[in-house]
């Protein structure tokens, strides 16, 4: 199997998507750019690749200062990886897969909200009024006294070995318990390198109320920032139809469906992109409730992306 490195130099811009698009043009949509120019050393060790069995080959990315929204960023030494999979049917499109927090020092460190250095309209982690944000918090702990960033993280690896078993190609932010950064750099190397991005967390309540998704909020000045204004409709399709995977699929479902926030990484995002919350404190994190999780988001996203549902 081949593993090569990849040294972004380019300034990738992505396309603007028209936000008045009906839900059945979406799917028809081509989300990534053409390939990009890239350097390439071929002097890796192929171990890795070896043991997954649904990847032909992998590529590591590092940051590129000129990439947009990156002067924003605080944090961003660690590289990301993308899994190419090896499955005859392939899906010709990038998940980045996002395991929520998992930053030594993050917290220690502040962003803007917003690209436009507005305050935030609405509390979540940070409160409203706000106009800087921890970079990257530690997450809650659940009830049992395990970190959130380690339940994140068991989540996210099932679910790129899923995804590659369907045909999708993988990009991986975080595969260990440090991933060096931000939520914004986060952010921007999903912009410049995948077809979505999907952010996986557990909800702080102590309900065991189900899966839901963060929506973008119904409030104008909001929708009518860049770049949330060309793409908040998407974003929260992306939602609504991963949130339709995971109940047909059988994953528990909170029934509000969704709690709308001006996060950072919507705020940021430059395609369709969305945080889950799969869960809270209470819920059960086993390896079996993660991968029904996992097939869940798979059977969203071939509806959002207009593949037949095998679910």
């Amino acid at each position: 199997m081949k593993v090569i490195k990849l040294f972004v130099n380019c300034n990738c811009k992505r396309n603007n998507y028209n936000s008045h698009l009906k839900k059945d043009q979406i799917k028809s949509l081509n989300f990534r750019e053409p390939k990009k120019d890239i350097s390439l050393n071929n002097d890796i060790d192929n171990k890795e690749c070896d043991k997954i069995s649904f990847v032909s080959h992998t590529s590591e990315i590092f940051w590129n200062d000129n990439w947009q929204y990156g002067e924003y960023s605080k944090i961003h030494n660690s590289p990301v990886k993308i899994y190419y999979s090896n499955i005859p049917e392939k899906k010709n499109k990038i998940i980045c897969v996002n395991a929520g927090h998992g930053t030594v020092g993050g917290e220690k460190v502040m962003t803007y909200c917003h690209p436009d250095k507005s305050p935030k309209y609405i509390s979540g982690s940070t409160t409203k009024g706000q106009v800087y944000a921890v970079a990257v918090s530690n997450g809650m702990i659940f009830q049992d006294g395990m970190p959130e960033a380690e339940v994140n993280l068991s989540l996210a690896l099932i679910l790129k070995e899923e995804l590659l078993k369907a045909g999708y190609d993988v990009l991986m932010i975080r595969e260990s318990d440090d991933c060096q950064s931000d939520n914004i750099a986060r952010t921007v190397f999903a912009n410049n390198n995948a077809d979505c991005h999907i952010a996986l967390h557990y909800d702080c309540s102590n309900m065991d109320k189900g899966l839901f998704y963060i929506s973008v909020p119904d409030i104008e000045e909001y929708k009518n920032m860049e770049p949330v204004k060309p793409l908040w409709q998407i974003h929260n399709k992306l939602g609504e139809d991963l949130y339709f995977g995971a109940k047909i699929s059988g994953v528990k479902v909170y029934e509000k469906k969704d709690y709308p926030i001006d996060l950072t990484q919507t705020s940021y995002s430059t395609i369709p992109s969305v945080v889950l919350e799969v869960g809270d404190r209470k819920s059960d994190y086993s390896s079996i409730t993660q991968k029904r999780i996992a097939l869940g988001i798979i059977t969203g996203l071939d509806k959002f992306f207009g593949f037949e549902i095998q679910n």
